[in-house]
């Protein structure tokens, strides 16, 4: 029997699942095929709708080698898993004739731990567990919540914390969950036979398709202990997010209720001297902490590097003794020590790695309203760690709605570790990037207007003429709009505003969860939906419920971020234009991103606001405009008006 060629096999998966084939997905098929049949590596950008996950899973699962699948969303894992994989396998079966596997695989904490769920908590004050059920008050939120997820643990197969509905808080999940770090080991655990963070990792053994989150990737590329099965292909969807999610889990942070915790947790379990030293040395780093004012520490001051030194090493001799002792009087000795030791390490691990001071890594202090004063380091860049441990060992395709910026791929394959494409040489990892386009016709659907009237945004103050724009617009859309903004107090100054001038429904990040406030926005056309960050990214509303899109200003990083402008400084330094490798490339994703929630259908029709006069007079704007969907372009507000007010009309008269 013929092998079935790649068009056989991609139209019998899109008629599983009921779509219709395009020539974007077919493209995007043929390049994942050859990049995996010869070992290079591949950026693709594949538009909404272009239903680039079959684009590909059905590449990836007739090469026959296992692949890892890592996405930046919960909703696309739970997409692929539920829907995409399970119907693709089914239609490729019969051609293919093997019926490919896969599993989902996540890190430890998002699974029930059936030892502290059975045999309870650690005590700080205490020795021993405590029963979290008979200490939260039955009536209470957390009772409430801990009782269902008990009942839930007789009933899940997988444990998984995202089959829990409703969710609960992460104060309650974090009362039935461990790390890794905390975690007894199957082995020596009572409930190891059958853990479901351990079902888990052998379901993805046995797996040709394993799912995961960049996270999970990330912790598998920094730590060197392997948490995913080996395999011979990577996929990263939604990969404009990868760097960010990197140079997250590579953050390390210390504050002083981190320390005290440790200080409480290992007190009962070692000799009084090297509690004393690990007391002692948690008091003088809490003083220091005291005096902290947010900002970048180019040097790290004398007393926080004489604090952190005296945690760095009472804190090693807290985990050597936790090694060498052991107290047949503290209750279930085992989990209260791996919990002591977790605490302990983590203290350890960053207070050394701030003393050491590689240039490689950025210090800075952070303020918060609820949780007072931390210190953080992160890495400058995680360019050449990616490059070193993701692209040596397999094939990979990153693929994503935005990674062309400002008209080629070169700005994110940099931030990968990438260099530009086409550059010979041995130790080069050879890509190519492919723009697959989009099945929208964007100069019809869409109009990017920007206001250049306005005055130019400052760093602080009221924007009133930026309001009454605003106010305009959404009463000629009728509603009907996703508002995002670059701050909270922006979005909360606008939302208050509106509220007052407009007799519409003006919904506000913050105030419901973000599934929620979704949901009624999609649900009542004259809604409007004001948020920041995670709406730029989050939100898919085809329809008429999201006629117009408004950012009110170019979403720059802040000035005084410590990461974003030492990342700036660094580059600036090795004679390149730090404002338009780090900046300007930040401000033009998340902007493609935030233009992206308009057109989510061929259907769709509306306009995309940017109440920023810089994006038409800057000398940045047009590489900023180059990074959007080609939308018919504009400065007359009139114009805008006028075309927002026709297709509320045309939406009505749809009774829509």
């Amino acid at each position: 029997m013929t092998k079935p060629s790649l068009p056989e096999l991609l139209h019998a998966a899109v008629t599983a699942v009921g779509g219709s084939e395009r020539p974007g997905q077919a493209a995007m098929a043929e390049a994942v095929a050859e990049a995996v049949d010869d070992q290079s590596h591949l950026l693709v950008q594949a538009g909404t709708g272009t239903g680039k996950s079959l684009g590909y899973l059905v590449p990836a699962l007739a090469h026959g080698e296992r692949v890892v699948v890592a996405t930046a969303t919960l909703a696309l894992q739970r997409q692929l898993v539920e829907r995409d994989l399970p119907r693709t396998v089914d239609a490729l079966h019969p051609l293919l004739r093997r019926r490919p596997q896969f599993a989902m695989l996540k890190g430890r904490s998002n699974y029930l731990c059936l030892h502290r769920l059975h045999e309870g908590v650690p005590q700080d004050e205490e020795e021993g567990l405590f029963d979290q059920f008979e200490a939260a008050a039955p009536s209470s939120k957390l009772g409430q919540d801990l009782l269902r997820m008990r009942d839930w643990s007789d009933e899940t197969e997988t444990g998984d914390r995202d089959d829990l509905t409703p969710g609960v808080s992460d104060r309650a999940w974090a009362q039935i969950s461990v790390s890794s770090r905390e975690c007894l080991g199957a082995t020596k655990c009572a409930y190891g036979a059958e853990c479901f963070a351990e079902m888990a990792r052998e379901r993805a053994k046995l797996a040709d398709v394993v799912v995961t989150n960049h996270a999970l990737l990330a912790i598998d590329a920094i730590e060197g202990a392997p948490v995913l099965p080996q395999h011979e292909v990577l996929i990263v969807d939604e990969a404009h997010e990868l760097v960010s999610r990197v140079t997250g889990v590579a953050t390390g942070e210390l504050t002083p209720g981190q320390v005290n915790r440790a200080v409480r947790r290992a007190a009962k379990l070692v000799n009084e001297k090297a509690a004393d030293a690990l007391q002692t040395a948690s008091e003088g780093f809490e003083r220091v902490m005291e005096l902290a004012l947010p900002g970048r520490l180019e040097e790290v001051p004398e007393d926080l590097g004489y604090a952190l030194m005296a945690l760095r090493d009472a804190a090693r001799t807290v985990i050597s003794a936790l090694g060498a002792t052991r107290d047949k009087s503290v209750q279930d000795e085992d989990a209260v020590r791996k919990q002591a030791m977790a605490s302990v390490e983590s203290v350890h691990s960053v207070a050394e790695r701030i003393t050491q001071g590689s240039e490689y890594d950025v210090v800075w202090y952070e303020r918060h309203d609820r949780f007072g004063a931390s210190v953080r380091v992160a890495p400058l860049s995680v360019s050449g760690l990616l490059r070193e441990k993701l692209f040596a060992e397999r094939s990979v395709v990153l693929t994503s709605a935005t990674l062309k910026l400002g008209g080629d791929f070169n700005g994110v394959g940099a931030s990968l570790g990438l260099a530009p494409e086409g550059t010979a040489g041995d130790d080069v990892p050879q890509w190519k990037g492919l723009d697959v386009g989009s099945p929208f016709d964007y100069p019809k659907q869409g109009i990017l207007y920007v206001a250049r009237h306005l005055a130019t945004p400052g760093r602080e103050g009221s924007r009133t003429d930026m309001l009454d724009e605003l106010a305009e617009l959404v009463e000629a859309a009728g509603g009907r709009t996703l508002g995002l903004f670059s701050s909270m107090r922006a979005a909360q100054a606008a939302a208050e505003e509106l509220r007052g001038r407009l007799d519409k429904p003006i919904l506000l990040q913050g105030e419901e969860t973000l599934g929620e406030l979704i949901k009624n926005f999609a649900a009542d056309p004259e809604t409007c939906l004001f948020g920041t960050l995670s709406l730029w990214q989050g939100v898919d509303v085809p329809g008429a419920s999201c006629q117009l899109v408004i950012m009110d200003r170019i979403p720059f990083p802040r000035p005084d971020d410590p990461l974003m402008s030492a990342r700036q400084k660094a580059v600036e330094e090795a004679g390149g234009n730090g404002f338009m490798a780090v900046a300007a490339t930040h401000a033009a994703l998340l902007m493609a991103q935030g233009a992206g929630r308009l057109v989510r259908a061929t259907g769709d029709k509306g306009v995309v606001a940017v109440l920023d006069p810089r994006l038409a007079n800057a000398r940045y704007g047009s590489y900023l405009r180059a990074s959007l969907p080609d939308f018919w372009y504009t400065t007359d507000r009139n114009q805008a008006r006028r075309s927002l007010a026709s297709i509320d009309a045309a939406a009505k008269a749809e009774g829509k």
